[in-house]
């Protein structure tokens, strides 16, 4: 038998009686051939019963066909009854081809809701003027179009939430002027971990609204530390992620996006930045806005100069009690001279034990959004 597939909307059984009346067999005679009982053919034939694969073989036996045949018949047939998908199954699966939007929900970014309410809630957290206009990385940002085509999705999507809890945060209008006048008083912060907690208050009487967010799971091979972002043009935003809830680590972020604030970086495009290892550098590839930044970061706790003057004269073989040493002379804790030697000395294991963790007092004031806490939001 030459099969036309040309309405798979008819039972297979239609056609397995074509091949009885070619064969002038009955349903008796197939079900002989096939030692199967005459019940399972007729249920067959009427369609109670489905083609399973071992049926397709022994059908394609009797009549000398292929079993694919007869299991093409019974899948197109079973796809034709089938119900029509969800349309929401192709919009959740392009969302997930861009962001991580299954993560995005269970970390209470986006409420799981119906399709057209979904698309809303999108639409409203990529600041975009429609759904249609979020294409792959490219993302309407401050009311202006700004490119992020060489960012990973998974900070985008942090930047955003950034972006999204800072506009619930009341502050004055900015003033530059204060914050360059506030950083003596955040550099008296760098000798007590738990001083930290001051730092979120000083900003925010600047006129810069701080937030903390834990970066989703998924952007941990794409770390991210900070990001300096302004919502128009004289309100400026840092986020941080205190990835890695380290003293040394916060100092550096925290003045480095400082410095792009002052200076305005960002309104263009907000500037994300992992300060980790060799973005630290002042190479050919380094920006001229990441240079100036990385500098005052640098020399924010104490002199560079006076550092690397200080590592050439110790090194290889500096103790702990020339690190404290020195850290008390630049009245800055010890963990800060550690973390930038262990660059120097591309050793992350030297005297680690000098690392302190800071977040849980950070996040005693700071507006934050992860471990465990939703920030309250509005889309």
């Amino acid at each position: 038998m030459t099969a036309v597939f040309d309405n798979f909307a008819e039972l297979p059984g239609f056609f397995i009686k074509e091949e009885l009346e070619a064969r002038n067999w009955s349903q008796r005679d197939l079900a002989y051939i096939l030692g199967y009982s005459e019940q399972t053919v007729t249920k067959l034939i009427s369609g109670k019963q489905g083609i399973t694969a071992e049926m397709a073989k022994a059908l394609g036996g009797a009549f000398g066909t292929s079993a694919e045949l007869w299991s093409n018949l019974q899948s197109s047939y079973d796809l034709r009854l089938a119900r029509e998908p969800d349309p929401a199954i192709k919009v959740r699966a392009d969302l997930q081809a861009l962001f991580p939007i299954r993560e995005m929900i269970h970390r209470g970014w986006l409420e799981k809701t119906d399709q057209s309410l979904f698309e809303l809630q999108i639409t409203r957290f990529f600041e975009a003027d429609s759904f249609d206009e979020i294409p792959k990385r490219s993302l309407v940002g401050a009311a202006k179009r700004t490119s992020y085509d060489n960012d990973p999705a998974e900070q985008i999507a942090w930047l955003f939430r950034v972006r999204q809890i800072a506009r619930q945060i009341k502050a004055p209008t900015y003033s530059r002027h204060k914050l360059e006048a506030a950083l003596a008083k955040l550099r008296t912060l760098t000798l007590d971990p738990e001083d930290v907690r001051l730092v979120p208050p000083i900003l925010l009487e600047c006129g810069v609204r701080y937030v903390v967010a834990e970066t989703l799971p998924s952007a941990h091979k794409d770390k991210i530390d900070g990001v300096c972002t302004w919502l128009d043009d004289d309100t400026p935003v840092i986020g941080m992620s205190t990835f890695y809830d380290r003293m040394d680590n916060f100092w550096l972020v925290l003045r480095h996006e400082i410095e792009h604030v002052i200076r305005g970086h960002g309104k263009a495009k907000s500037v994300l930045d992992n300060l980790e290892g060799s973005a630290l550098s002042d190479g050919d590839d380094v920006t001229d806005d990441e240079r100036v930044a990385n500098s005052a970061a640098l020399n924010f706790c104490y002199s560079r100069d006076k550092l690397l003057s200080f590592y050439k004269r110790k090194a290889p073989y500096i103790s702990e009690r020339d690190v404290v040493g020195f850290s008390a002379l630049m009245e800055a804790h010890p963990s800060i001279a550690v973390g930038q030697i262990q660059y120097l000395k591309d050793d992350y294991r030297w005297l680690r034990k000098f690392h302190v963790r800071i977040r849980k007092y950070l996040l005693e004031t700071a507006i934050y959004d992860g471990w465990g806490q939703v920030a309250a939001t509005s889309l």
